[in-house]
């Protein structure tokens, strides 16, 4: 079995391509950090269907029909932030295959620079987009947003926790 040597001049190409993917690198640490936000958003909308669907069971037809409107809320903030999280994955996904293409291309000795530049402006195509759904997912937030206690629903007692036991 042979061992190949890389010469001086692979061993200096394949440092200059370790430098080109540093930067697309950082911008894949980015874009898991804006996916955690969008995860996190998410887990707030389900926790709050959920309070509003264990609520469903109420008798009167007014608060029933509040219910159904706020879940309807919750359900289309919900379908705008899977899709920032959908539109964050491919971006995360066309940015790493950059970084494969520059290698390959390094490897291969093949010109693939048109490649990666269609992969990476699409990537940033999809992040920007990604930003712009879960701008509207914030507006929508803020618009629907009442402080104090919605009509119709009834009011919850404060609850105090002192030990692990509440208290009213």
């Amino acid at each position: 079995m042979a061992i190949e040597v890389l010469s001086d001049n692979t061993a200096v190409s394949i440092g200059h391509v370790i430098q080109l993917a540093v930067a697309p690198v950082f911008l894949l640490t980015g874009v898991s950090s804006l996916l955690g936000v969008l995860s996190n958003r998410l887990a707030r909308i389900v926790d709050r269907a959920r309070r509003l669907e264990a609520m469903l069971d109420s008798d009167d037809p007014v608060q029933l029909e509040q219910l159904r409107r706020l879940l309807a809320q919750q359900a289309g903030r919900a379908r705008l932030i899977n899709r920032a999280i959908s539109l964050c994955i491919a971006s995360a996904i066309l940015v790493a295959s950059v970084v494969v293409t520059l290698f390959i291309s390094s490897l291969a000795g093949i010109n693939l620079s048109a490649v990666v530049a269609t992969l990476f402006i699409v990537a940033m195509l999809s992040l920007i987009t990604s930003l712009l759904v879960f701008l509207r997912e914030i507006f929508l937030a803020t618009s629907q947003l009442r402080i104090g206690q919605p009509e119709g629903l009834p009011s919850r007692k404060p609850v105090l926790v002192t030990n692990d036991k509440p208290r009213t």
